[in-house]
């Protein structure tokens, strides 16, 4: 089984980007990300928020200011930022506000912390496109903000869906998304999964 801390070998280590998205739990998001070609590294954490070094049990409050989120460094030789987003909206609702199903709380909403001008038009396009076409019946409440902060979580949430998929919550909440990922965007796939 992949090890999704481990960088991938391959001739362009040294063009590396980092994406911080909030979708939902970073259990499931972190599942999903890891899953993909050229994303090197991804670690769950808690981003946007103005608490310092916060547990997750402050974030769990919902007094914080942050998202459960991830940080994503990957390749963009190998899968673009609009890459990225694209699978971003379509693996959780971007029209709930403060929830993914039963996971509700601001510590749960929608975001996209862009980390460049760059990002930040791509994520404003992609979010006016995906409006545009009508996908979501209900308006997308994504927030696109600048990223300023991200701290790691505790060592016992990075690699959840892989140390515990039998439990209850995967089985109901994380694999539906594992099985969205492989059907809708099978080629971006690594091997081994």
């Amino acid at each position: 089984m992949h090890n999704t801390n481990d960088i991938e070998n391959n001739s362009s280590d040294n063009n590396v980007e980092t994406a911080t998205l909030a979708n939902g739990c970073f259990w499931c998001s972190e599942a999903v990300f890891q899953r993909l070609k050229g994303v090197k590294s991804i670690l769950p954490g808690y981003a946007g928020g103005t608490v310092k070094n916060p547990s997750y049990q402050q974030v769990c409050t919902g007094k914080t200011g942050h998202a459960e989120s991830i940080q994503i460094k990957f390749d963009p030789n190998v899968i673009s930022f609009e890459k990225i987003l694209d699978i971003f909206w379509h693996t959780h609702d971007p029209t709930t506000l403060n929830r993914q199903g039963n996971d509700v709380g601001t510590q749960y909403r929608s975001a996209i912390f862009y980390h460049d001008e760059n990002q930040k038009k791509i994520a404003e396009d992609s979010k006016k496109d995906l409006s545009q076409k009508g996908i979501y019946k209900d308006t997308i409440v994504t927030e696109i903000t600048p990223f300023t902060n991200f701290y790691v979580a505790e060592n016992y949430h990075k690699n959840y869906y892989q140390n515990h998929s039998s439990e209850p919550y995967c089985s109901f909440v994380i694999n539906p998304k594992i099985d969205k990922l492989f059907e809708q965007y099978r080629n971006q796939i690594k091997e081994g999964y």
